[in-house]
């Protein structure tokens, strides 16, 4: 979380200015990789469908869903139905941009949002100590308001359950609270009215500075039986829950872990990102004694502020402080640094910094990602950013908050930007796209939960109605 830290410079030579062709700025080519082609085959329609009448073809996506439903009747697809793809090509056109409508209002800064894996729930966290689960099913009611426990300075992430029993949160400490959010009781307050079990990932060191070791980022594996974690102690951990104890640490960057994930369902790999500008790849299956990574993916030229998986085992995007999204394949990952990150300057700190004019058009002279995005800031505090939805969208989009109170959403494979959302008054530190629906949820630092959606039916969007106040300016 904190700045950068200083590093060597073992580079050919200094970061290069420029944009690489495949930069997701207004002025950005198309991805050509194997990743384009299977955003493609996700969200594209049966190549049948491009008549509009037999013997005629439409050259141009995207095609009309009147068009669909006429091919789907004459059966041009020869399966009878619509596929997932040709699902996702309607879908992914209605972006939720509609409103926003405010679902609440936490009274502090908010930090995390997210919906369920089924999108029945939805989770907010805010700077003062509370967690509200809604359920989204029964009109955006509070199923659970946590009053958290043993807080240091914010509630940095929350998690749920695979099984949606139960939520785990963390904090600036090396202790992370489990809760069981399937009691019959709607208030939750720490060791009054329910138990906060504290699960300990400080291996019982003895040191005095318990914000050093920081949890930024806590996950729950897909089985629900392992959580692991990001330390402002450059370690990630791995802690079991059926045996109540830590079963792995990685002392892993060369300063603070902000982001950790599973790579996909198995649990085998991982992914963090930390401060030293670097992501990494660890795999347990052969894991050593040494605890190395299995790999290292250079490109960013400040700290990491999260990562997000494609669900993949190969794909991942990552959020910088060098103002930039990334796009990574884990195949072109080098077994060493090669390259130690140069640091536009050694004072600039992004908590309370404007990013350096100069160094906008800047890249990692040895940069190993398949595209980057541009246009949002990433300032103040650990930004988010993640695929759209599979279901929905054939995760063609990537969206961010961003500090200067947008929602950014970009096309994954031309690299342009679909969408900039405006509502907020403060910096947009964490959002959610709906996994089915065409519904978006963003927190932010002005203490609003905004509910964006897509307007249905003939109706244009409506733009948000919200008086504008004085904002902070980052850019």
């Amino acid at each position: 979380m904190s700045r950068s830290g200083k590093s060597s410079n073992n580079c050919d030579g200094n970061a290069a200015s420029g944009s690489r062709t495949n930069q997701g700025s207004s002025e950005a080519s198309h991805l050509y990789h194997e990743i384009a082609h299977l955003t493609r085959l996700g969200s594209e329609p049966n190549e049948r469908f491009s008549r509009v009448v037999p013997g005629k073809l439409r050259l141009r996506l995207p095609i009309s869903p009147v068009d669909m439903l006429v091919g789907r009747e004459a059966n041009y697809s020869g399966r009878g139905r619509f596929s997932s793809a040709d699902c996702c090509h309607v879908l992914s056109r209605y972006l939720p941009i509609n409103g926003p409508a405010v679902v609440n209002t936490m009274g502090s800064h908010a930090y995390v949002s997210q919906f369920s894996a089924d999108g029945s729930l939805f989770v907010a966290g805010s700077q003062e100590s509370h967690i509200r689960i809604f359920n989204v099913d029964a009109g955006w009611t509070v199923q659970k308001d946590i009053l958290a426990r043993s807080l240091r300075w914010t509630i940095t992430d929350a998690s749920l359950s695979p099984d949606q029993r139960f939520l785990v949160y963390s904090s600036m400490s090396p202790i992370v609270h489990i809760v069981n959010i399937g009691s019959a009781e709607t208030e939750s307050v720490a060791n009054v009215t329910e138990i906060h079990e504290g699960l300990d990932f400080s291996l019982g060191d003895d040191d005095d500075d318990d914000y050093t070791r920081g949890i930024f980022s806590v996950k729950f594996s897909t089985d629900g039986r392992e959580l692991v974690a990001a330390s402002g102690d450059n370690s990630i951990y791995v802690y079991d829950l059926p045996t109540n104890k830590l079963s792995l640490r990685i002392q892993a960057h060369e300063s603070d872990v902000n982001t950790v994930c599973f790579a996909d369902e198995t649990g085998h790999i991982m992914y963090s990102g930390s401060d030293d500008s670097l992501c990494k790849v660890w795999d347990r299956r052969c894991f050593g004694t040494k605890g190395q990574a299995s790999g290292v993916l250079m490109g960013h030229i400040e700290g990491i502020t999260f990562i997000d998986s494609r669900g993949d085992g190969r794909y991942f995007i990552s959020n910088g402080k060098d103002q930039a999204v990334k796009l990574w394949d884990i195949r072109k990952m080098s077994s060493t640094i090669t390259c130690n990150s140069v640091r536009i300057n050694e004072e600039w700190d992004y908590r309370w910094m404007k990013y350096p004019a100069h160094a906008r058009n800047m890249r990692h002279p040895q940069d190993q990602s398949l595209a980057t995005y541009k246009g949002h800031s990433v300032l103040r505090t650990l930004i988010r950013c993640y695929f759209s939805p599979s279901y929905s969208t054939g995760q063609k989009y990537i969206y961010t908050g961003s500090a200067d109170s947008y929602v950014y959403i970009y096309d994954l494979v031309t690299g342009a930007r679909v969408a900039k959302l405006d509502f907020h008054l403060d910096a947009v530190r964490d959002l959610s796209w709906h996994p089915f629906y065409p519904a978006l949820v963003s927190s932010s630092f002005d203490g609003v939960i905004a509910h964006w959606e897509f307007p249905g039916g003939n109706e244009e969007p409506v733009p948000a109605k919200r008086r504008r106040r004085w904002r902070r300016e980052h850019l």
